[in-house]
């Protein structure tokens, strides 16, 4: 990791976009207006504090940092303050661990996907198979998608894949400065 202090990012005292509540499509307006308001140049601070919420629409929204990096090479910074959960931890995965940071006594948590469904099974009994592949197809579908956004958490840190692959069925919850020390952030302010 590189030599940085949080004295080279001051910034971070002002955020640009402040979210703060569930991961929903209502947060996701905010950031898009927040976004859309915030000065064209320099570094784009971005602060979250979240319980969690809609894993797709975190995913989105980090779609939105990595399409402004890489079309303008615009640096967006990500901080993270008090509470940093399940959605808010994939919405950090879509910045390089270089560009996250952490308020002191925050906390991140990292989980499965989860899914509560029921099938019902009513019909021809020809048809009934299709009903329930297409379930299993959403299944491993979701899990694929998990995959790739614990790899992406994961990149550049010293937290091996399979460890958080064997921590998130269980909720692992990671201190501000494990954090930092395991190299998922790049600071503690």
């Amino acid at each position: 990791m590189p030599d940085t202090s949080v004295n080279d990012y001051p910034m971070l005292a002002l955020p640009h976009v402040h979210l703060a509540g569930p991961v929903d499509h209502d947060m996701y307006q905010s950031f898009r207006t927040q976004m859309a308001n915030a000065p064209a140049d320099g570094p784009l601070v971005i602060s979250i504090s979240t319980l969690g919420g809609d894993p797709e629409v975190a995913r989105a929204m980090g779609d939105d940092i990595r399409l402004l990096r890489d079309y303008t090479g615009r640096e967006a910074l990500f901080l993270g303050k008090v509470a940093v959960y399940s959605a808010g931890a994939t919405f950090m995965a879509a910045f390089p661990t270089t560009k996250r940071f952490l308020t002191k006594g925050t906390r991140l948590m990292l989980h499965e996907r989860l899914m509560s469904s029921s099938i019902e099974l009513s019909g021809p009994l020809k048809t009934l198979g299709y009903t329930l592949r297409a379930k299993l197809h959403e299944i491993e579908h979701s899990i694929r998608i998990e995959e790739e956004g614990f790899r992406d958490i994961v990149a550049g840190s010293d937290v091996p894949f399979e460890e958080l692959v064997e921590k998130a069925p269980s909720n692992w919850y990671i201190e501000a400065e494990e954090a930092k020390a395991r190299g998922l952030v790049l600071d503690v302010i």
